[in-house]
């Protein structure tokens, strides 16, 4: 790879992050990977620009066959659990892409976090094209191919990593900054470039720093707490300290009516980090959004109807599951750790893993394979 494509590709990146919550769509269809032949693995992405170019940059030096379906320019995981990755996706590029007379087998790699939302039995029944289930990180392929189709423990999870952060960071001040830039930058003009310093500096502090009150989340996750819990408000206390730094460097290098400054600024920082902090697991893939009416339910296991396959071991994000030898049942140690991304649920032939919450409403696996959530967390 020469300098430019480093060049393009730091570019892509920093654009694509910036405008995050927007679709970037690809063109869908057929793409061969370096040099492939018959017997060179299938493999299947979402037509998200920016997945597509991280997915090549990672596996570089392999051999493959790569259908792009239609996400609608949405990434794997938020397309799969929105309806946008669905079985229409899939068996459509299969059935259009000519991938059947370019190999001479019928095995096709899906990324893991496809699992919400494409069904496995589905594709091959539809098409008769078995589905294997990838790692959940590109930078995991090479080793998986290696390994001839096997994932470590590592391979299955998601974790939300110092580069996710910033990226998260970034996203963040963008969305923020353009906002309010374009009311306080007229107004005030400095003060703007200071109160756009500190939308950033907070906005890193409070993700880089996130690995600090995890605990704090997951103690209220597992008590199901809403929105307005201790967890949250703790959060939102540190987040707001963080906004003070910027207010107190303002003052100190551009001084002016200092009372009427800080009335300001600190409106403007409250009203900035509770944003933030109304969403912030929303922005992880470690928790679900406090809107998301998932989050007060669990998957339960129903042991009559489970035959101890352990596709929800393949497919869970988050490492829940676990095989009991003796008894050939799942179990659910990890609990604690579940994102009610609804992979399990979908995936398993025999319907033994459901939603319920506390009241005992539930939902069943039919609803979560029709029903997809919006940007509210509400199926449709």
């Amino acid at each position: 790879m020469n300098i430019s494509y480093y060049v393009y590709y730091g570019f892509i990146t920093v654009l694509e992050t910036l405008l995050r919550l927007f679709p970037f769509p690809a063109k869908t269809g057929y793409q061969n990977v370096g040099n492939p032949n018959v017997d060179s693995p299938v493999m299947l992405t979402c037509n998200f620009h920016l997945t597509i170019l991280r997915l090549k940059k990672a596996t570089k030096g392999l051999n493959y066959h790569l259908l792009v379906a239609n996400s609608k320019g949405i990434n794997v995981w938020c397309a799969a659990t929105g309806g946008h990755l669905n079985n229409h996706s899939v068996i459509s590029v299969i059935k259009t892409s000519g991938i059947e007379d370019k190999v001479n087998h019928r095995t096709i790699i899906l990324p893991q976090l496809a699992a919400p939302g494409v069904e496995a039995k589905v594709i091959q029944k539809k098409t008769g094209w078995k589905v294997l289930w990838g790692p959940v990180d590109a930078k995991s392929i090479p080793d998986f191919l290696e390994q001839n189709y096997e994932k470590t423990t590592e391979m299955k999870q998601v974790e939300f990593r110092f580069i996710q952060r910033v990226e998260m960071a970034i996203m963040w001040t963008f969305l923020i900054a353009i906002v309010l830039m374009p009311i306080w930058g007229p107004l005030f003009k400095i003060e703007a470039l200071f109160l756009l310093a500190q939308i950033t500096l907070t906005s890193l502090l409070a993700f880089v720093s996130f690995p600090i009150y995890e605990r704090l989340y997951r103690r209220e996750k597992e008590k199901k707490k809403t929105f307005l819990s201790l967890g949250n408000l703790l959060v939102l206390l540190i987040n707001l300290a963080y906004s003070s730094i910027g207010i107190i460097l303002y003052v100190l290098v551009y001084k002016r009516d200092t009372s009427w400054i800080l009335l300001r600024w600190c409106i403007v920082s409250f009203l900035m980090v509770f944003l933030m902090n109304l969403e912030i697991k929303g922005s992880t893939p470690t928790y679900k959004s406090d809107s998301h009416a998932d989050k007060l339910y669990d998957v339960k296991i129903d042991l009559e109807k489970c035959k101890g396959m352990g596709i929800c071991i393949d497919v869970c994000p988050r490492n829940c599951y676990e095989m009991d030898e003796l008894k050939k049942k799942i179990t659910m140690p990890r609990r604690e750790f579940c994102v009610q991304c609804g992979a399990c649920i979908v995936q398993c032939p025999f319907d033994a893993l459901y939603f319920q919450n506390r009241k005992g409403d539930i939902i069943k696996p039919e609803t979560v394979r029709k029903f997809k959530l919006n940007l509210m967390g509400k199926r449709n």
